[in-house]
This record gives structure tokens, C-alpha cells and sequence, in this order.
């Protein structure tokens, strides 16, 4: 009696993953460089009906602190410049301003292509 069917074989063993490791890597990359040109607008639901609006990805040219100081005049809010270690510097506001803090920034020169909200 030869029972062939319960030896092991590995389907796997020569697939060349080392291949599919770099190739993924590079895809990540791709992406990460993808994200870096986009500016991105988030909403952070707080407690109860709280929310702060974050904005990160500015380009250098632009001032910050500037830019918050515009920002809490116009759309009569608190905010605040936090550093973060991953996002670098991060415009954070008070309340839902996802849209107002968009068409700020289209009419500042910033193409409406390179702008992402995020939220509910």
C-alpha cells in the first residue's frame, strides 16, 4: 500500500517571492509619493457633536502660521499648528470647516486636483 497524496509538498517553494518583495516595495513607494503632492483635509469627530478639521500637505511656499492666523479670522474658530513625527506639520481647527478651508485654498492658487477631503 502506496499512499502518495500525504507527502508534503510545498506549492510555493520556487514562486521567487524575494521578486514580489520589491516589486511591493516600490508600489508602496510609489504611492507614498503619490500622497505627498495632495493636500489633505480630514474631519476628527470629538466627544458629543465636537469635531476638529486637520489639514496637512501644504506646500512649503506657504506659510503656516499665516495661513492658521487667515484661517481662525475668517472662519471665526480656534486652531492650532501641531508637529507630528509622521505628517510633519498639521493645521488642526476647530469645528467642521472641511469645505470653507477648500475653496480658501482654490483661491489661493492651489489646484482644486491636489486637494482631498476625508470625512462623513
Amino acid at each position: 500500500m502506496n499512499i502518495q497524496n500525504l507527502s508534503s509538498y510545498d506549492p510555493f517553494a520556487d514562486t521567487g517571492e524575494d521578486q514580489f518583495a520589491a516589486s511591493d516595495e516600490q508600489e508602496n513607494n510609489k504611492q507614498a509619493k503619490a500622497q505627498e503632492r495632495y493636500v489633505h483635509i480630514r474631519i476628527q469627530q470629538r466627544n458629543g457633536r465636537k469635531t476638529l478639521t486637520t489639514l496637512q500637505g501644504l506646500p512649503k511656499e506657504f506659510d503656516l502660521k499665516k495661513l492658521l492666523k487667515a484661517f481662525k479670522k475668517d472662519f471665526a474658530c480656534n486652531g492650532t499648528l501641531v508637529d507630528d513625527e509622521e505628517l510633519g506639520q498639521v493645521i488642526q481647527l476647530q469645528g467642521d470647516q472641511r469645505q470653507k478651508i477648500a475653496s480658501f485654498l482654490i483661491e489661493e492658487g492651489i489646484p482644486k486636483a491636489e486637494l482631498r477631503v476625508h470625512g462623513f
